[in-house]
């Protein structure tokens, strides 16, 4: 029976190519769409899911009133972590890990550099990274131990064992080799090429604040048996018990699951709210589910539509004894061999496509075709393709009674609203809907960049201070100068597209004592208004040489003027983390961190910060010169005074750039699937006209004999889809109106949705379903009626 239908589908394939072409393409398409985004989908939910503790493993947040409104953070003090063990009988280890870190990592003459973080102890027998050498319970028990991952042991000493060697860091300290783990994999927050202990954590003088100082970030394993109930409370208060200003602002501590880690993590006012990645992996899911679903119409709408052609079949069928599941089963099978071929051809286009996927998306994320499960799961995809492409078309064709078929008046009047036209419709709405979104995301992005930044990117790059730049910074400042590469030089404490600092308890002159707003900080070295092009509102830059006690001072940007509500700002002096800062210049307020969002108070701190260091060397190229042969003269003169290092410089326009890298993927894929589900949609819409200009083919030749023009006739043809598609416009235009909107709400600085974009999409959707159906319609309307008529 299963072999007779087999066949039966085949020779059905092969009698209608044309068809079953437009079938199989439009599910292979759809197929290797949604297999596509179920693999980000998959990657997403998984991650730092491998942790075999991980039902135990919270992180611990920071919740303070911060800028009139209840603020959550996951750094916290370094304090709390031993505390914990300490005061809470629950937990039974806490880990520190500190921010990644990229050093210099020699052995012998081979040096690299490296990414790696500085963790307590316990980090590798909570987090559950498999050891291929030493033990995750004393790996890191001496302070000098280093754990390395596979690729960095096999980079450092090739197939050598490295257990037990020496690898020495930034040129300074020995290291000794106590354990290889497997290299992290992509789906963890945990990026890391070795780690050390913490011991090895070194705070510069007056940098470790204690309670004040919240950049750590701390992670709690409770005992198998702990109930988070109890030790909630007990936590929610630990800062309290140890900090007065904390018991003065109600600064509380809570656990945060690993489980929600990645993909929630949203706060507002102190609560979770439904934000997060979260969203994007339901919009994703959403997404697949449409573009396969789209696919299946296309299936659906053909098969229906050809049901004139298979009613005698059924009913000749039905009188020799057919029974309705039958039947079914007939028209399922016929489903399921197009749907296997589809599923074959989309694995390839899976396996083409996923290099190019892969640097879209930033991940690695790859079929495991040894996987048994790989193939359970391929095989249940395709198999419910089959079933929801056949499924309509089957119950459909198999329910013709005989009689009627094969007395020819099983057919039905024509109905204003058919199942065919509301599949049609449905498709052409998705389409609609991801058109606009893709527009108003780009105008979204364009709107971002066309934001003054408030400082000139033009020719400035940044180099970070490796290794002896620090020692050597005022020679390789002044060959910089004296060469002609650069026009002006300075050092920050971070690159002038990121914020590493900020924080609240600053004093100054009349404040409020209820005022918590939070200030970023940012530490420069004199000249950074010259060098970055920054626009002074009042006062002057840092000059330590005509100036020397500018090492105290500050400029502040005009949001933090507003802020300290200053009328004479020059002279006063602002008390912040134990330095008396006087202000010396207030400069505009130039874009920090993110273009889409409010710029913050900026507090531009002189050299003598003792919490912040100088980390980045900032560059000014002479836009006289090539920037080719800039560049090779810079390298060249790093290379003379920091030989062991490489000269890695960034571009800051570059840097500036990557801020819009979310917004654009997300526009990218917009536009991806747009184009995909169009693609499908007009696959079926032409394999529609295709059968209805031959299903008409003698109306068509008996019209022309009665004279009607080439244009009337294939107006006549293409006017019932195009209304199709207006339909579809007029559902498509609030729903993407609604979702946009919401997707805007998380801008601050945000686009007005246009009604051009409307307009556009509208327009741009009727003129693709005409391009598809025409080309039918008119090589119908050319036919010669005599080849059509000659019949009759």
């Amino acid at each position: 029976m299963i072999k007779n239908f087999i066949k039966i589908a085949y020779r059905n394939l092969l009698r209608n190519k044309g068809i079953s072409a437009i079938n199989i393409t439009g599910l292979a398409v759809g197929m290797a769409s949604a297999i596509l985004i179920l693999l980000w989908i998959q990657n997403e939910l998984s991650y730092d899911e491998f942790h075999t503790n991980k039902s135990r493993i919270y992180e611990v947040w920071n919740r303070m009133p911060i800028d009139g409104k209840i603020s959550c953070g996951s750094h916290v003090s370094d304090l709390v972590a031993r505390l914990a063990e300490h005061d809470l009988p629950e937990v039974e280890r806490a880990v520190r890990v500190d921010n990644p870190n990229t050093q210099l990592l020699s052995v012998g003459d081979k040096k690299i550099t490296q990414m790696g973080s500085i963790v307590d102890t316990g980090f590798l027998q909570m987090f559950t990274f498999p050891m291929l050498e030493g033990d995750a319970a004393t790996a890191l028990n001496d302070p000098h131990s280093i754990v390395l991952t596979e690729k960095t042991a096999k980079a450092l000493f090739g197939n050598a064992d490295a257990m037990g060697k020496t690898v020495r860091i930034e040129n300074n300290e020995n290291f000794t080799v106590t354990g290889i783990v497997k290299d992290p994999p992509d789906n963890t927050r945990f990026q890391f090429d070795y780690l050390l202990p913490w011991w090895n954590k070194k705070y510069g003088e007056g940098q470790n604040l204690g309670w004040g100082d919240n950049s750590t970030p701390t992670y709690l394993m409770l005992k198998p048996n702990a109930n988070y109930a109890s030790m909630a409370p007990k936590l929610k208060v630990l800062k309290q018990k140890y900090d007065e200003e904390a018991r003065k602002i109600k600064w509380e501590l809570f656990a945060y699951p690993l489980s929600r880690w990645r993909l929630y993590s949203s706060f507002t006012d102190g609560v979770e709210d439904s934000g997060g990645r979260i969203e994007f992996v339901k919009l994703f899911g959403i997404i697949a589910g449409f573009i396969l679903l789209i696919a299946c119409i296309n299936f659906m709408n053909l098969s229906t539509a050809r049901s004139e052609k298979r009613a005698k079949e059924v009913g000749i069928r039905k009188v020799v004894g057919a029974r309705k599941q039958s039947l079914i089963s007939q028209f399922l099978a016929e489903s399921f061999l197009i749907a296997f071929l589809a599923g074959c051809i989309a694995l390839v286009i899976v396996q083409l496509s996923l290099p190019a996927y892969n640097q879209l998306t930033e991940k690695n994320l790859s079929l495991d075709f040894h996987d048994v499960y790989t193939w359970i799961l391929l095989i249940g995809f395709v198999g419910l393709t089959g079933l929801l492409a056949g499924s309509y078309p089957a119950f459909f064709l198999s329910s013709f009674r005989a009689v009627e078929v094969l007395k020819g008046t099983f057919k039905k009047a024509h109905a204003l609203i058919t199942p065919r036209k509301a599949l049609v419709v449905l498709q052409f709405t998705f389409a609609i809907i991801l058109i606009i979104c893709t527009l108003i995301v780009k105008q979204q992005i364009d709107y971002g960049r066309n934001r003054q930044t408030g400082y000139d990117r033009n020719n400035l790059i940044y180099q970070f201070m490796t290794g002896d730049i620090p020692k050597n910074y005022a020679v390789i400042k002044n060959d910089l100068l004296a060469s002609g590469i650069a026009k002006s030089v300075t050092r920050t404490n971070s690159p002038l597209t990121e914020r590493w600092s900020d924080g609240w308890g600053q004093n100054w002159e009349g404040k409020d004592p209820n005022d918590r707003t939070s200030f970023d900080r940012y530490l420069a070295d004199e000249d950074l208004g010259a060098t970055a092009g920054l626009k002074f509102v009042e006062g002057r830059d840092f000059n330590l040489q005509t100036y020397p006690t500018d090492s105290t001072g500050l400029i502040i940007n005009e949001s933090a003027l507003k802020a300290m509500k200053f009328k004479n700002p020059i002279g006063k002096t602002v008390d912040d983390l134990g330095v008396k800062w006087h202000i010396v210049g207030v400069i505009k307020d130039f874009i920090l961190t993110s273009p889409y969002e409010p710029t913050r108070p900026l507090l531009l701190c002189g050299a003598k910060s003792k919490f912040m260091t100088f980390q980045v060397l900032q560059i000014k190229l002479n836009g006289a010169n090539p920037t080719a042969a800039n560049l090779k003269g810079a390298e060249a003169i790093f290379k003379k005074y920091n030989p062991d290092y490489p000269f890695e410089y960034k571009f800051v326009d570059q840097a500036y750039a990557q801020k819009f890298d979310n917004e654009q993927r997300q526009g990218v894929l917009a536009a991806l699937f747009a184009g995909l589900t169009i693609f499908i949609s007009c696959l079926g819409l032409f394999g529609l006209a295709t059968y209805m200009a031959e299903n008409r083919v003698k109306e068509i030749g008996v019209r022309k004999v009665l004279g009607a023009s080439v244009a009337g006739i294939t107006t006549l043809l293409s006017k019932d889809f195009v209304k199709l598609v207006v339909i579809s416009f007029i559902i498509a235009a609030p729903i993407a109106w609604w979702a946009m909107s919401r997707w805007l709400t998380d801008y601050t600085y945000r686009v007005s949705i246009s009604g051009w974009v409307f307009a556009g999409a509208g327009l741009l959707s009727v003129m693709i379903a005409l391009l598809t159906v025409s080309f039918q319609a008119i090589k119908a309307a050319l036919a010669n009626p005599a080849e059509s008529l000659r019949s009759e």
